[in-house]
């Protein structure tokens, strides 16, 4: 069994969850009160912030220096 199958079989939801949580944020687009915003959140799921355009949200995650990744 390699190290990647061992991975896959040991890890548990939480864990999995936690991958990335310091590398990776994802941006989703969400509406707001009728206006749309992106919304960005750590790789765990907890939400961090939303800005108005998806530009600034990507520049925002970089500019924290982890990697953005688009939510549809």
């Amino acid at each position: 069994m390699t190290k990647l199958e061992h991975l896959k079989r040991t890890l548990s939801l939480k864990d999995l969850g936690a991958l990335g949580v310091e590398d990776v944020a994802y941006v989703k687009p969400v509406i707001v009160e009728g206006q749309r915003f992106h919304a960005i959140h750590a790789a765990d799921g907890t939400p961090l912030t939303m800005v108005p355009d998806r530009e600034v949200a990507f520049a925002t995650v970089r500019q924290h220096e982890m990697e953005p990744a688009s939510v549809h």
